[in-house]
């Protein structure tokens, strides 16, 4: 009992910091060093990313498809450079999320190579077969808002960019994709790629639902999926 006081009063003490430090934290979208360049170059120890992982299992399920409410995405199948970067920025203070930052200290999973280990296990986990779509009535005018605006980063099938940090968005759920657009659009991200965010700064939220809702139906292939909804990870049976 003791020791779990000790570990809430640690976690309760982090989010006041990084309450502060948020404040004062300077915008940025690439910064080279720190842990990203590090993480990048380790050999990754899939074994150590599975044990790791169980730590993030408890919010983004231990198949790594979130929730289709949108409060955790789809890990599962992302590029494990996007992945890397995200939880670097995280921890930097980069990216805003008090919810998961005391689960993604060194204190909770790791160092360095904790992140290399982690994402690149993430990264193998089959993706969910029946994500989380839109309301399905503006399909028209969300295929030409994201042919006109987002094909050239995240590619006609929502694959991304690995190389450029661009996330794989097909198969992501609706609702997170909806309330992350809203973020980056709204400048509450402050993360963000500047470059999406002056490509998205004119559309409207019924333009804005409309291309999230396209592309909340772009499905990976097939090889990618799990077999059904049904699937479990074998890793925690």
């Amino acid at each position: 009992m003791q020791k779990l006081m000790m570990q809430a009063l640690s976690l309760a003490m982090g989010l006041a910091l990084a309450g502060a430090a948020w404040a004062e934290a300077p915008k940025a979208w690439n910064e080279t060093g720190g842990e990203k360049d590090e993480a990048m170059v380790l050999t990754p120890d899939l074994e150590n990313g599975m044990d790791v992982y169980e730590v993030c299992a408890a919010c983004h399920l231990t198949e790594g498809w979130g929730t289709e409410e949108g409060t955790f995405p789809q890990l599962a199948g992302q590029h494990r450079n996007v992945l890397i970067k995200q939880l670097a920025d995280i921890r930097a203070l980069n990216r805003d999320n008090p919810t998961m930052y005391p689960f993604a200290l060194p204190a909770s999973i790791g160092d360095a190579q904790a992140l290399a280990d982690v994402t690149a296990y993430i990264e193998t986990l089959p993706m969910d077969p029946d994500n989380g779509v839109g309301p399905g009535d503006k399909l028209e005018r969300g295929k030409k808002l994201y042919d006109d605006n987002c094909v050239e980063c995240h590619g006609e099938n929502g694959r991304g960019d690995p190389a450029k940090y661009y996330p794989r968005i097909e198969g992501q759920h609706y609702n997170y994709m909806l309330r992350q657009f809203e973020w980056i659009r709204d400048g509450k991200r402050r993360n963000a790629n500047p470059d999406m965010v002056k490509q998205i700064k004119g559309f409207s939220d019924d333009d804005m639902i409309a291309v999230i809702d396209y592309a909340s139906r772009l499905k990976p292939p097939k090889e990618d999926l799990a077999p059904s909804k049904d699937w479990l990870n074998p890793d925690f049976d």
